[in-house]
């Protein structure tokens, strides 16, 4: 079953979204991997500047997590992690396709440029991935990051772009 995340589900998200993170620790830019990679209080902020987090439930056991956030003419996939016990089992993909049927707008994707396997999964879903220069500029208007995440991310987007 997939739907809204409960307030009372915050520590099962955290808990999902950090023990998936696992994979970034010697891949992305060492100044941007800490422990926990995403602090509560991080992902308190996410959903108070609008994130809206899904689940997949089975058998009442949170097994994957994603967010959506509606930011002006697009729609952003945000914070997309399955629990490393429920990877290749079609989680992701089903949480992707649900979101995806919420939105009216454009959507796209930002992720780590060293998270091979997330572009890919990503691409196999009929994402693409944008030019440099294009990134950097979504990057900027729609995200709050530093620039050292700007240089070390890529943005994917399905439909046509603002």
């Amino acid at each position: 079953m997939i739907r809204v995340s409960r307030t009372a589900e915050i520590d099962q998200i955290h808990r999902i979204i950090n023990d998936a993170a696992a994979v970034y620790q010697g891949v992305i830019p060492d100044g941007s991997w800490h422990q926990p990679y995403m602090p509560r209080s991080e992902l308190e902020a996410e959903i108070l500047a609008g994130v809206i987090f899904w689940v997949l439930e089975r058998e009442g056991r949170l097994l994957g997590v994603m967010g959506i956030q509606d930011r002006d003419d697009v729609t952003l996939i945000r914070h997309a992690y399955v629990d490393p016990d429920a990877q290749q089992g079609g989680v992701g993909t089903a949480l992707l396709r649900h979101l995806e049927a919420l939105a009216d707008k454009p959507i796209l994707i930002g992720t780590w440029a060293a998270a091979s396997w997330a572009i890919a999964f990503y691409q196999k879903r009929g994402y693409r991935v944008v030019s440099e220069a294009e990134k950097t500029r979504l990057l900027r208007r729609y995200w709050t990051v530093p620039e050292s995440q700007i240089a070390a991310s890529v943005v994917l987007a399905k439909e046509e772009r603002p």
